[in-house]
C-alpha cells in the first residue's frame, strides 16, 4: 500500500494521532483543525472529522484523491453536499456511539421540565422558598421521533418511569417489551394525539428539516412537552416559539437549535417554560478516546478492504439500520 494521507479535524490530542498511526505504518497523520481544514483537505487521502469551516467540496471531490470520509459527528449536514452524495466516495457516521450521553441528556431535559426546574431555579437566585406545581413523569406518554440508536437508548432509559412508549421510524423494527409500538414515520400524525411528551431523535434529512411545524404542534394534546435532542432545523422555531406562548405547548427542552450560536435577541431566551442547553448531547469525558477506538477499528476495515461500520447511504442522509442492510443483501442475493 502506498502512503496514505489522513486529514484530521476535530480536538484529538497527541496520544490519538499515535492511536490512529499504529494502524499501518503507511499512513501520515495530519491534524489540520478547523483553521487548516479547508486547504489540507485538497491533499487529502482520508477525512476523519467535522469540517465547521467553509469546505470546497466540490474542488475536493473533482481532484479524484480523497477515498474515503469518516465524520466524526452523528450529523453529517457538514459534508454530505451535493457533490459528495454523487460521487463515489463512501461516508461514514458515529451515529449511536454515544446513545447513551444523549439519553442522559434528554432526561435531564425532561425531568428539568416535568418538576418545574426553570420555575425553581429563578427563585433560587430571588431566595424564593415557595412550593410552585410540578408535572408528573410516570403516566405520561412518550413519543420518540426517530427509533434508531438514540431513540432506542432513550426509550430503554425511559421505561422504568412507569411511562407508555410510541415511536416513529423511516425503518420501523418490532417493538421492544417496553414499548407499545413503532409506527412508520408518515404515520407521525397518528401517534401526535396520543403523546404528553414529544421526543425528536431523528437525523437531519430533506425529508425531516421543518418537520416540526404549527400543524404538527397543533396535533399534540393541549399542555404537552417537546424535547428535541436532534437537530434544530427540525423544528420551525418561529412556530415552535407561537406554540410555546399560546400553551399548545407547555414547555420545550431544546438541546438544538434552528441557528447555533442561538441568536441573542431570539424571544427563546426569556421564556419561562424552555430550557436550553448548546448542543452536549452527545459529549462525554471520554468522547475522543472512545471515537478514536472505534475510528481506528474503521480505518482497519477500509485498509484491508472490509465493510465499513455506519456506513451512511448518502442519498437517505444518515447510516442505515444494520437490519435493512442485512435484508437488501439478502434480496439481493435472491435476485
Amino acid at each position: 500500500m502506498s502512503c496514505q494521507r489522513v486529514v484530521l479535524c476535530f480536538p484529538v490530542q497527541a496520544h490519538h494521532c499515535q492511536q490512529l498511526a499504529a494502524v499501518h505504518p503507511e499512513l501520515e497523520i495530519v491534524n489540520s483543525g478547523q483553521d487548516g481544514v479547508a486547504e489540507a483537505l485538497h491533499q487529502a487521502d482520508i477525512f476523519i472529522g467535522h469540517a465547521k469551516v467553509p469546505v470546497d467540496w466540490e474542488r475536493v471531490v473533482h481532484q479524484g484523491r480523497l477515498k474515503w470520509i469518516q465524520s466524526s459527528a452523528a450529523g453529517l449536514d457538514h459534508c454530505l453536499v451535493p457533490a459528495v452524495v454523487e460521487s463515489e466516495i463512501p461516508v461514514t457516521s458515529v451515529a449511536g456511539l454515544f446513545a447513551d450521553q444523549v439519553a442522559e441528556q434528554t432526561m435531564a431535559l425532561l425531568l428539568g421540565l416535568v418538576r418545574s426546574m426553570p420555575t425553581f431555579m429563578r427563585a433560587q437566585q430571588a431566595r424564593e422558598f415557595v412550593r410552585r406545581p410540578t408535572m408528573d413523569l410516570h403516566g405520561m406518554t412518550v413519543g420518540i421521533v426517530g427509533f434508531g440508536g438514540n431513540g432506542q437508548r432513550i426509550a430503554e432509559v425511559l421505561a422504568p418511569w412507569g411511562v407508555r412508549i410510541l415511536a416513529t421510524d423511516k425503518f420501523p423494527v418490532p417493538p421492544p417489551d417496553h414499548v407499545e409500538a413503532v409506527l412508520p414515520a408518515d404515520q407521525l400524525d397518528q401517534l401526535l394525539p396520543e403523546v404528553n411528551v414529544l421526543i425528536l431523535a431523528v437525523p437531519l434529512t430533506a425529508e425531516t428539516e421543518g418537520m416540526i411545524d404549527a400543524s404538527c404542534l397543533s396535533k399534540l394534546p393541549a399542555g404537552s412537552l417537546l424535547i428535541n435532542v436532534a437537530r434544530g432545523q427540525i423544528v420551525r422555531q418561529d412556530q415552535l416559539v407561537s406554540a410555546l406562548g399560546s400553551g399548545q405547548l407547555a414547555a420545550a427542552g431544546l438541546d438544538v437549535t434552528e441557528l447555533e450560536p442561538l441568536p441573542k435577541e431570539s424571544p427563546l431566551w426569556d421564556m419561562p417554560n424552555v430550557i436550553i442547553t448548546p448542543h452536549v448531547g452527545a459529549q462525554s469525558a471520554r468522547r475522543i478516546d472512545v471515537t478514536i477506538d472505534f475510528v481506528c477499528e474503521n480505518l482497519r476495515r477500509f485498509l484491508a478492504g472490509e465493510s465499513l461500520a455506519k456506513l451512511v447511504d448518502k442519498q437517505l442522509g444518515f447510516s442505515v439500520p444494520e437490519h435493512v442492510a442485512r435484508s437488501e443483501t439478502d434480496r439481493a442475493g435472491e435476485s
